[in-house]
């Protein structure tokens, strides 16, 4: 266990599967990591900081995969995030989230929605807590931070299950 939280699993969705155009799916994908806690874990502003401690968090999404002494989270300096800039946010506005991001005017294929509603909106389901990062602004974009267009972070807690997940929507 890293600060009180185990990586279980990864799953990686990437829109380029699912359709045969490649300028169709905008260069999306889904990454969710899943970690369990212990009963007797913190809150949810603890076992915030612990998964922004915790190694699998050390990810660039920009294809170099998680660096265990990585600096850079996403499109930021990871020193800049903490848990108070993760907002509380319902389910219904997660959604609103994510369906708009995956584009209202795409026919999403069949295959990519059975998928999105197994790993992701199932997922959001189940939780008891669901937290936003909320943007972080200029000063916190790393040197090369801008190569996504849209970065969607949400942090789901279950606490039934003992889990907490990291599910980034992102494009390239």
């Amino acid at each position: 266990m890293d600060n009180g939280l185990a990586h279980e699993e990864s799953v990686f969705i990437n829109f380029r599967r699912y359709v045969p155009d490649p300028n169709e799916h905008g260069f999306r994908w889904v990454d969710i990591k899943q970690l369990r806690f212990s009963a007797e874990s913190l809150d949810d502003r603890g076992m915030l900081a612990a998964l922004i401690g915790h190694e699998q968090f050390r990810d660039d999404y920009a294809g170099g995969g998680v660096l265990p002494d990585g600096p850079r989270h996403g499109p930021y300096w990871l020193r800049l995030i903490t848990p108070d800039l993760y907002e509380p946010v319902s389910q219904e506005k997660t959604v609103e989230i994510l369906r708009e991001w995956v584009d209202p005017l795409w026919d999403v294929p069949t295959e990519l929605e059975a998928d999105l509603q197994r790993e992701v909106f199932a997922r959001l389901a189940a939780a008891d807590g669901i937290y936003y990062l909320s943007e972080l602004g200029d000063e916190a974009i790393h040197d090369w931070g801008r190569v996504h267009d849209y970065f969607h972070e949400f942090v789901l807690v279950d606490r039934s299950a003992g889990r907490i997940t990291l599910i980034v929507a992102a494009d390239d």
